[in-house]
């Protein structure tokens, strides 16, 4: 039997027509190129922006260019061994997060995986990395405070609940150890933390989880870090990450939660990288044009949400280090310009001893008397104003001139006022406490105490008032606020106690 050519033809024909409708060539790619935690991949015409990538080595990536010919991917992961001519798989789904409570009490990087050698994680949700922000009418104004147990926080640069407080300043300063105390402090208030560690030493990282553990706060907290030895990819996505996990119990739990980012400067130093290297146009200072809204988009979805959504809420506490107090820096005014106030640290105030080392000049909270309970509004109210006068005033006594007795009275009332709003690191104060001592400094009952004595006379009054005037401080932190018999009370009381101390005093003395 003869075959002729044509028949010959026509099925070579239909095989190979058959073979390639079934061969999908846009799911698999070839890596072209590669290095520092990058990676161009041939191929893969149908992938989006965004979408995450499996290596040949088993090591995750996500698609952040999209060329003619070709996309950039950041390797997140292992990418020293992924070599030129391996091939990548698309996974057909955007980057996501576990979330829930197994979480709490871990130390996980951002890609959820367990980094404190307790075992895995038995969790089954999951939550999109990247998430739209709330819109204007989800949304309802901050009203809530959220204590940071910070006297000088607390009183005079308010934080609320779904605000967002930017804690900027030079290294070294105490930023990290207020975000600290302000997890600490959220101990018994039904508030979830989440600390993102982004290009931190390990040894830092590891301090701060043992400090949290100390004071039993790593029972409400979850600990996301992306140290200094991960590569940028990783540290980039850091705080998307946290927020996803924040975001978690503000949608799904309605509950309050607080988010640290410590420090968006080294996330955006890590852009800047990934930029650089993926060959996008650099703008001033080196960073890409979109570095504004890398930051924007992480911070709007701080909120406190309408009652309709269930009424939860996420604080964020971005952290931002400067250099040499220079807070006209590009990253630092792009933060400033985003969030609702600023906590300024300046290292002359730290050096000479006052800590929190809190700049009340340049501190601001843009939510403000909303954001505090009605006592602490009314008593803490005239703070920043008395320090304001004694700051201008120190500098005109430092010239050595002579002072008449109104000027003198005003200098040593800041000098006490000052000595008030020293705490120690880790020693959170309940509110109630607080409005009680600011109450005596804003009044002028410390006065006659030595400036030496403050600190001490602070402890003695404070144990008093919880041992022998329970009820006053319960008014407080209960109602929000003094009645008019409660203050009279607290004012003879304070009196008495003022008198009775610098008596013992005298009698130390002789």
């Amino acid at each position: 039997m003869k075959i002729r050519t044509e028949e010959i033809r026509s099925i070579i024909k239909k095989e190979i027509e058959s073979y390639t409708s079934e061969l999908d060539i846009s799911e698999v790619g070839t890596v072209v190129q590669v290095g520092d935690g990058i990676a161009r991949v041939y191929g893969l015409e149908n992938a989006m922006a965004g979408e995450m990538l499996e290596f040949e080595n088993g090591a995750f990536g996500l698609v952040f260019n999209l060329e003619e010919d070709s996309i950039g991917a950041v390797v997140l992961g292992d990418y020293l061994t992924v070599k030129e001519g391996n091939t990548v798989k698309r996974m057909n789904r955007v980057l996501a997060v576990p979330v829930g409570d197994a979480l709490l009490g871990r130390v996980v990087n951002p890609l959820g995986i367990p980094i404190d050698e307790k075992g895995p994680i038995d969790n089954d949700s999951v939550r999109l990395v990247e998430f739209n922000a709330p819109g204007i009418a989800d949304r309802q104004p901050v009203k809530e405070p959220l204590q940071t147990g910070i006297k000088a926080i607390d009183s005079m640069t308010p934080i609320g609940r779904g605000q967002r407080e930017l804690i900027i300043g030079d290294r070294k300063t105490g930023k990290t150890a207020i975000a600290v105390d302000t997890i600490i402090n959220q101990k018994g208030e039904d508030v979830v933390c989440i600390y993102v560690a982004i290009g931190q030493k390990a040894s830092t990282v590891a301090g701060v989880v043992e400090r949290l553990e100390h004071h039993g706060a790593m029972e409400y907290t979850i600990v996301v870090s992306s140290s200094a030895a991960e590569p940028a990819p990783l540290q980039y996505i850091a705080p998307y990450a946290g927020c996803a996990m924040a975001e978690y119990y503000m949608y799904e739990k309605k509950r309050h939660t607080l988010c640290i980012y410590d420090d968006l400067t080294k996330q955006a130093s890590a852009y800047r990288q990934l930029s650089l290297l993926l060959r996008r146009p650099p703008g001033r200072e080196a960073y890409p044009g979109d570095i504004f809204y890398c930051h924007s988009r992480l911070l709007e979805r701080s909120a406190k949400l309408s009652d309709e959504l269930g009424g939860g809420s996420l604080t964020a506490l971005p952290i931002i280090e400067t250099q040499e107090g220079e807070v006209s820096a590009y990253i630092p005014t792009n933060v400033i310009s985003i969030t609702d106030g600023q906590i300024y640290l300046q290292p002359g105030l730290f050096a000479s001893g006052v800590r929190p080392a809190i700049d009340v000049g340049i501190s601001v909270s843009r939510v403000g008397g909303n954001a505090q309970i009605r006592a602490m509004k009314k008593y803490a109210g005239s703070l920043r104003l008395d320090l304001a006068q004694y700051r201008e005033l120190q500098a005109f006594a430092q010239m050595g001139t002579e002072l008449d007795p109104a000027t003198q009275k005003q200098l040593d009332r800041g000098e006490r006022l000052i000595e008030i709003l020293k705490q120690k690191q880790y020693e959170p104060v309940p509110v109630a406490e607080q409005v009680a001592i600011i109450f005596v400094g804003t009044e002028g009952y410390l006065d006659t105490v030595p400036v030496e004595d403050i600190k001490d006379f602070e402890k003695g009054y404070l144990k008093f008032l919880r041992e022998a005037h329970p009820k006053i401080l319960q008014e407080i932190s209960g109602t929000g606020e003094l009645t008019a018999e409660s203050e009279d009370t607290l004012r003879k009381v304070i009196v008495d106690f003022v008198e009775s101390y610098l008596n013992e005093k005298k009698a130390d003395v002789s």
